[in-house]
């Protein structure tokens, strides 16, 4: 039996996935989506570690007081709306007997300042901001205009000073209000406590009280309140007068101010990143925030139903202790753009297999892709122990290093391999600028990979695509 010996012109049979470049980048980009499978699986690895730093935080502030809100001083007073005669619509008259409740009276004026030292409490590998706070309260009450509703009797005898806090066991000194000159000591109060809502969402407000017996309604009052707290992350005050100002200092320098107004004044540490804005002067270390919210904004009446309390919660002013280098939203945010990268990393490998004569098979491209996801791990587990900027530089070093050299080995081209090492690296310091520059990683991430499709239609403008015998030009 005779042997059939390919002709020199034919070249032997290699399948069309060997032979079609077109087909090859088609497998290519389909890989690099399938990438994003194990993508997804370390992005539950970093919702779960996420999620443990959470309950690490609301563990150790709970113990501090965790995020705190202050009620300023406000009066309670009882009511007594008598049994009246109500007729419907159809003529039945109903009886509806006497009942008790409560008004709550703001100051005219009120002024608060707290003042916030900090720390950083730790558990196994997770951090905790929390901080004392000492404060101080006053205001400025006229009674002279208060009246029950319905035709109602007030009770001044049984008027009472409120104050609040959201939990009580961040106490660090007895609470003592002095009025008119007289300094008394506050307890908690009857009532226990309340729930306010917020654009935040609810929460829980300890309330403390002192009775005023002979409170004069016919007369101005003067009161001034001193507490001190610790809490954790956040410390936050109510408008609790008509119009209030209110200022918050601490040595923490990377606040965020929140709650239903910003503040009109602002003062921290800025950096590149963060410049100066309108009303914002820069400190060297800290931060002080000072908000006015006049009775018009503030959108509650003088007066309102002990029930109706809930809804001052939505005149909050806070600052939120932020840590600059959160890892796992750092993280997060790299992982955003993971298949972009690992596309761009498989472009660069097809390049160099297009321009060569060697042929990579796709699961050498699987290597490369698993890789790069490999980099996220590396990423993760050392930013937990030494900071985002840290385990960029040695997960980013590391990655480079390995799919560089790879690049090297099978190509057996050392230049190549240098090609890959400056490519790559540009790469991954791209990655870094957009973890670093929130507000325009969208329009750098777009404008580089633009260029970067550009530069690999470039490269290969001359790839026979079909891998089939093209006619020759005339």
């Amino acid at each position: 039996m005779s042997e059939t010996i390919p002709s020199p012109e034919t070249p032997p049979h290699r399948g069309l996935i060997s032979r079609s470049k077109g087909t090859k980048l088609l497998i290519v980009c389909i890989l690099a989506v399938l990438m994003s499978i194990p993508a997804g699986g370390v992005f539950l690895l970093l919702l779960d570690r996420t999620h443990r730093a959470e309950q690490v935080a609301n563990e150790i502030g709970g113990l501090m007081g965790g995020p705190q809100t202050f009620l300023g001083p406000v009066i309670s007073v009882p009511y007594t709306l008598p049994a009246r005669t109500e007729t419907d619509a159809q003529g039945n008259k109903t009886l509806v007997p006497s009942t008790t409740s409560s008004l709550i009276v703001f100051p005219v004026t009120g002024e608060a300042t707290a003042a916030s030292k900090s720390e950083v409490r730790s558990r196994s590998l997770f951090r905790v901001p929390v901080y004392t706070t000492d404060l101080n309260f006053k205001a400025h009450f006229d009674l002279s205009g208060v009246t029950a509703p319905n035709g109602g009797a007030l009770d001044w005898s049984r008027a009472q000073l409120l104050s609040g806090a959201s939990d009580s066991r961040g106490a660090r000194k007895d609470i003592v209000a002095t009025i008119d000159g007289t300094a008394v000591t506050l307890a908690p109060a009857p009532e226990g406590a309340q729930t306010i809502g917020s654009d935040q969402g609810s929460s829980r407000l300890d309330l403390f009280s002192t009775p005023l017996p002979e409170l004069n309604p016919a007369q101005p009052h003067d009161i001034t309140l001193d507490m001190a707290f610790t809490g954790a992350q956040k410390v936050g005050i109510l408008a609790f007068a008509k119009s209030s100002k209110v200022t918050i200092a601490g040595d923490w320098n990377t606040p965020s101010f929140g709650g239903g107004f910003l503040p009109s004044e602002r003062a921290f540490p800025h950096t590149a990143e963060t410049p100066l804005g309108k009303g914002e002067t820069d400190l060297k270390s800290g931060f002080r925030a000072s908000w006015s919210v006049p009775f018009v904004a503030r959108g509650l009446p003088a007066v309102i139903g002990f029930d109706n309390l809930a809804s001052l919660g939505k005149s909050e002013l806070s600052v939120t202790f932020v840590e600059n280098t959160n890892p796992y939203q750092n993280v997060g945010r790299s992982l955003k753009y993971a298949l972009l990268f690992v596309g761009l990393v498989f472009l660069t490998y097809f390049v160099f297999e297009s321009t060569s004569r060697r042929e990579l098979h796709p699961a050498q491209y699987i290597l490369v892709g698993l890789a790069q996801l490999t980099f996220y791990l590396l990423l993760l587990s050392f930013a937990e122990r030494i900071g985002f900027d840290a385990a960029f530089a040695v997960a980013a070093t590391a990655t480079v290093g390995l799919i560089s050299a790879y690049a090297g080995m099978v190509f057996k081209s050392l230049l190549r391999g240098v090609a890959a090492l400056g490519v790559f690296g540009l790469l991954y310091g791209m990655i870094y600028t957009l973890m670093r520059m929130e507000d325009y990683a969208l329009l750098i991430g777009a404008v580089c990979a633009f260029l970067v499709i550009a530069t690999v239609m470039i490269l290969t403008r001359n790839v026979n695509w079909y891998g089939t015998p093209q006619p020759a030009e005339r």
